[in-house]
């Protein structure tokens, strides 16, 4: 049987031995028991990157798995978190290696100026010389553990 072509969004081999140890065991290799998968991971992994990169959902090039058979394996590994958990995987490698903390924090904190109603009453209000408003500081703050999003993309060229 022929080789199916190359895509720039195939897996490299040193990309391979980061992320085969993080996919779920197979079923037919669990205790339960299952049907032996018909493609290999590398191709299903290969296809999910071929969509991402490059955003087809009608169908997949020649020689990756069919559509429905790579969703169908998309959908199970993002609801058992393993999207996530590789995503997560890979983040904290590339923040390691450019010295960074593993998980990056940020806190955003603002403030606001609201005008109030004219039935608030002037003892409750303030003044905000700045925007030169005469009403209510409303002050907000937010933080996230992980602001970094990452996803499966293809590398750089």
């Amino acid at each position: 049987m022929p080789r199916r072509p190359c895509y720039p969004s195939d897996t490299w081999d040193d990309e391979w031995v980061l992320i085969e140890p993080l996919l779920p065991v197979p079923a037919c290799e669990t205790p339960a028991g299952g049907r032996p998968e018909k493609h290999p991971r590398r191709e299903i992994v290969d296809a999910i990157r071929y969509v991402v990169d490059t955003g087809c959902v009608a169908g997949l090039a020649q020689g990756l798995p069919a559509l429905a058979h790579v969703y169908g394996f998309m959908a199970r590994w993002a609801a058992r978190g393993v999207v996530g958990q590789i995503r997560d995987h890979l983040r904290m490698r590339i923040r390691r290696e450019m010295g960074r903390a593993p998980g990056a924090v940020a806190t955003v904190i603002d403030s606001q100026s609201i005008k109030p109603a004219d039935t608030v009453g002037k003892d409750s209000r303030g003044n905000d010389a700045g925007k030169k408003i005469n009403g209510r500081k409303r002050h907000t703050w937010s933080w996230t553990p992980r602001t970094c999003r990452c996803s499966w993309s293809p590398r750089p060229t």
